[in-house]
């Protein structure tokens, strides 16, 4: 999947909901919010100037354009070469973005990567455009061996009203094998196992002695390095790493082998392992704007607590520069 060469690696989170879509785009809820400020005859900031775009910037996500709806598609750059995690509902607008270059034309070569099958990370791709495009070639890759039957389900009436065959991309699809690295052009990618009740597989991608850990749909039952054991590879030394935080601590007590983990998890792992910059994800779709905003809030007092500890007992420790995630973000790892 060839684009503009990109210096460093590069994640781009088209989809950051668990579990279920649930839009509106923040870019939408944004307009609104500056819709109705600049609306109001007592407010005297004008669009476009320093003074409101700096008050407005400085608004947390959940008053400002909330996190987004759409279920995992991230897309991961370096180099000459793009990949693409997960194919859930994100994916669409993916989709529509690669029309603008050769997959538009016919002459696209896309690879796709799967953590695993969950309907939330399937349900956009009977709506990747690139797919129904005579000429391209898609490559679909899973650690899982039952990927083929997969699509056969899925592109299959009455689910859907195209038949896999009756696509016009040519379908190749491949086997990952587990913490074996494979080369993608200028990235290379290696599977780790997460801790998920079906398998889910999470991946490392590296780039000139850059790495990004994905680390979504995990429990993270596992977590000293003992239990980790051929896993902990995933982890350590990631500069990035983004961490499922679907649930608060005491959601994770009452929804056990539900496959999802807490921000507070994540920054242990991360403080543990030297990892430099972490965004949290896959948010729970039950939870509006205003409640993952509040989890945020209470993981930054964690975070808080937890390094002033470190301090006090003269720990050695490197900071950690964490968010939560919102939909359409961009890291330079």
């Amino acid at each position: 999947m060839k684009s503009q060469r990109v210096k460093n690696l590069r994640v781009k989170l088209w989809g950051v909901r668990g579990s279920l879509p649930t839009p509106v785009p923040p870019s939408v809820l944004e307009q609104r919010v500056r819709d109705a400020i600049l609306a109001d005859p007592g407010v005297e900031k004008k669009a476009g100037s320093i003074e409101f775009e700096s008050w407005f910037q400085s608004l947390p996500p959940h008053r400002r354009g909330g996190y987004g709806g759409n279920t995992p598609c991230i897309e991961v750059s370096a180099g000459n070469t793009r990949l693409i995690v997960d194919a859930g509902s994100g994916i669409r607008a993916l989709g529509a973005e690669l029309l603008q270059g050769p997959c538009g034309k016919g002459a696209g070569e896309l690879h796709l990567l799967f953590t695993h099958f969950h309907w939330d990370h399937l349900i956009g791709l009977p709506f990747f455009a690139p797919l129904f495009i005579p000429g391209n070639k898609i490559h679909l890759y899973a650690v899982q061996e039952d990927l083929p039957e997969v699509l056969k389900v899925l592109f299959h009436k009455p689910y859907f009203p195209v038949e896999l065959g009756q696509l016009g991309a040519k379908i190749e699809c491949h086997r990952l094998e587990p913490r074996q690295a494979r080369q993608f052009g200028d990235i290379s990618v290696t599977p780790y196992q997460l801790d998920h009740p079906d398998p889910c597989w999470g991946y490392r991608f590296e780039h000139e002695g850059r790495a990004y850990a994905h680390c979504v749909d995990t429990e993270a039952t596992r977590i000293s390095r003992q239990e980790l054991g051929p896993d902990l590879g995933l982890y350590s030394g990631a500069d990035l790493m983004v961490f499922d935080a679907q649930y608060t601590i005491q959601e994770t007590v009452e929804k056990v082998n539900w496959g999802h983990a807490a921000a507070s998890i994540g920054l242990d792992i991360a403080l543990r392992e030297g990892i430099r910059k972490v965004v949290f994800m896959h948010h729970d779709p039950a939870a509006s704007d205003e409640r993952v905003g509040a989890v945020e809030q209470q993981t930054r007092q964690y975070y808080d607590r937890i390094v002033k500890i470190l301090k006090a007992q003269g720990q050695t420790f490197q900071d950690v520069d964490w968010r939560f995630a919102v939909e359409g973000m961009e890291i330079d790892v």
